[in-house]
């Protein structure tokens, strides 16, 4: 008998169907003598629709009452599987983020601070099944909060946590991690596992199946994640710990996956004065607003000479960015903003990458042999990661994949 926690995102629960489907899977379980608990999404769509709601409310909504609102998809989906759970027999309950508790701070993307397992253990003690609703918890005031968008991969990993489980099943549309995204590469190859390492960078250059903050909650916690598909009954990937690759007898690759990520916006100022504390005074206004930066490449000045530096930030935030650094230009004394979005990250990720020279070198040389021009470069410990033109993101994806020896020679061209 394990302990497990059965997370279903939004495709999977999007239909009274769809959550039948979800019920029979928790029912396979429970019927093999596992303790459950079963975290939900909102129904696909749901939460976009009820955000757009608070946005036609008022475009300076109170974070209070967002959250009041867009926690209500998880509750309804949560009740409706318990139901049908109960419908098939089982002893299912649904318990609110408030109920167990799970504690937050914030509002909106609030971070978890701490659940209280006593409810749960009880439930497991009397042989129930506890479907709880993901993305919410209750602030010490005792409001709603929600962790933001993906957040209930997060309550997940913080759940199996709390509760000590064997690991954390992540149900999904699709079965598993791959090398890189099939649609683009049709030769890509399931991964039956894969690091928290290798899965953390690999979630924040863009690959969307697991959200980053779960997987680095994951890491911290060393609890193992298996990600499964709701729809098809195939083997899925672990991801687990670097030091238990050995113990599934898999060898280390030097490059696990290659992805890449669209939302990225490119800033480029001009003019730079040579002087101490330039840089400082660019990245403090876009730290105080809360932006990410993640590329940044800064020509060399001739004495007496300015500089221009370049780098980027999610295209969502390109216009605040663009905001924060006029409001400094004066005092900097920079020349112009130049902005791009018409461009994309292509990263290649593997812990083999510590102990192996020469990634980075194969991949400049691959992308220059297609004649794909590369804009800036960041690296890693485990991760090279290049901006290129939006227009080659998929031939590079592809010839990258290549070039690492990804390519499953048995599948469909």
């Amino acid at each position: 008998m394990a302990r497990i926690v059965m997370k279903f995102g939004g495709t999977s629960m999007a239909g009274i169907e769809r959550i039948r489907h979800v019920a029979g899977l928790v029912k396979r379980e429970a019927e093999a003598g596992h303790q459950l608990a079963v975290v939900v999404s909102a129904m696909a769509g749901e939460t976009d629709r009820l955000i757009q709601f608070c946005r036609e409310a008022s475009s300076l909504y109170d974070p209070r009452e967002y959250d009041v609102v867009v926690a209500s998809g998880e509750q309804v989906t949560s009740g409706l599987l318990a139901i049908t759970l109960q419908g098939m027999g089982l002893n299912a309950r649904s318990y609110m983020g408030w109920q167990l508790p799970i504690r937050t701070s914030g509002h909106a993307a609030a971070l978890i601070e701490g659940i209280d397992a006593e409810v749960l253990e009880r439930v497991f003690s009397e042989g129930g099944i506890a479907v709880i609703p993901g993305f919410q918890g209750v602030t010490e005031q005792g409001d709603v909060a929600t962790l933001g968008r993906g957040g209930s991969d997060t309550s997940a990993v913080a759940l199996a946590a709390a509760i000590k489980a064997d690991r954390c099943d992540i149900y999904t549309d699709v079965d598993g991690v791959y090398t890189t995204d099939p649609r683009i590469v049709p030769r890509a190859r399931k991964l039956p596992i894969i690091t928290f390492e290798e899965m953390l960078e690999l979630a924040s250059v863009g690959a969307k199946v697991l959200q980053t903050r779960s997987v680095g909650l994951a890491m911290r916690e060393r609890m193992p994640i298996k990600v499964l598909s709701s729809f098809d009954d195939r083997p899925g990937t672990m991801v687990v710990g670097d030091e238990e690759l050995e113990e599934f007898g898999m060898e280390r690759q030097l490059v696990t996956g290659i992805a890449y990520d669209k939302n990225e916006a490119r800033v480029t100022l001009t003019g730079l004065p040579h002087r101490p504390g330039t840089v400082a005074a660019i990245f403090a206004p876009l730290a105080e607003a809360n932006i990410n930066v993640d590329m940044i490449v800064q020509s060399v000045p001739r004495s007496g000479q300015t500089s221009d530096l370049t780098f980027t930030v999610p295209t969502a935030s390109l216009a605040h960015s663009v905001e924060a650094l006029e409001q400094v230009r004066d005092t900097i004394g920079f020349g112009e903003i130049l902005t791009d979005t018409n461009i994309v990250k292509v990263s290649a990720v593997g812990v083999g990458m510590r102990s192996n020279a020469g990634i980075a070198a194969r991949m400049f040389q691959a992308l220059a042999d297609r004649g794909i021009d590369i804009l800036a470069i960041s690296t890693s410990e485990i991760k090279v990661s290049v901006l290129v033109p939006e227009e080659y993101t998929e031939l590079a994806v592809r010839v990258l994949h290549t070039t690492y020896g990804l390519d499953d020679n048995g599948a469909a061209a």
